[in-house]
């Protein structure tokens, strides 16, 4: 199974995590993002979250509060960061976290390291076995016509995958916006799949036993801190 087969596993499982910090999450980011420019019609990034947001049913009121508060002056300034850790056996781990306080999110996030006895490394001490990627997916039988396109447009893709009328691009996460621009001017009212950037390990391991316990445990305190919007790593959790 590809990297496209890992992040829509992924995307299945977070339907039934919470929705309070899903919701937060894309508050933070709307937020984020409407900072100095809170006009969806003009800010092509805040558009592009907000699209995602509705996409992930976060309810419009969210929205646009994160919306009306960055039209204020002063605010939270939040910051996105990414802590690489090393769990039981062969298990690494990159946590990406968006917080307005960087020493209360580096203190939580090492608090459960330490409670499952494993460790936090220095920058790239796990990252160098992952790549960093964007993976898009949309409704779509024109696989070929839209390879075709996005390489007319020069832009790099690291791989298509065409299969039941769904297209699944992998490409270099400078590229999502462009690419999503032509996929909107050749497919009318696109309707998007998968639209993911992050880190995927380059190969999995498998843990059983005491090991598997540990890890699902410190996945378990980790999905519990508030700051932490993400969770990568190497292990394989089957299907």
């Amino acid at each position: 199974m590809g990297r496209a087969y890992e992040v829509r596993k992924a995307s299945i499982a977070k339907t039934g995590a919470a929705k309070a910090k899903l919701y937060s999450t894309f508050a933070k980011e709307i937020y984020l993002a409407a900072k100095g420019n809170p006009e969806v019609d003009t800010n092509i990034h805040l558009k592009r979250v907000v699209e995602k947001a509705k996409r992930q049913q976060v309810p419009s009121d969210i929205i646009n509060r994160a919306i009306e508060k960055a039209k204020g002056a002063g605010g939270d300034d939040y910051q996105e960061l990414s802590y690489e850790g090393f769990g039981p056996g062969a298990s690494t781990l990159i946590v990406k976290c968006l917080t307005d306080n960087v020493n209360r999110t580096v203190s939580f996030v090492r608090e459960a390291f330490n409670k499952c006895h494993k460790s936090i490394g220095v920058t790239n001490s796990v990252a160098y076995n992952y790549d960093y990627l964007a993976i898009i997916g949309v409704k779509s039988e024109k696989g070929d016509d839209i390879m075709i396109n996005l390489l007319d447009k020069g832009i790099e893709i690291i791989d298509l995958e065409s299969e039941n009328d769904e297209v699944i691009i992998t490409a270099k996460p400078s590229d999502a916006t462009q690419i999503k621009d032509e996929l909107e001017s050749m497919i009318p009212n696109v309707e998007y799949t998968l639209d993911e950037i992050g880190w995927y390990a380059k190969e999995k391991v498998t843990l059983e036993g005491e090991d598997r316990e540990v890890f699902d445990r410190l996945l378990s305190l980790l999905d519990n801190i508030d700051d932490v919007t993400e969770v990568y790593h190497n292990v394989e959790l089957g299907e």
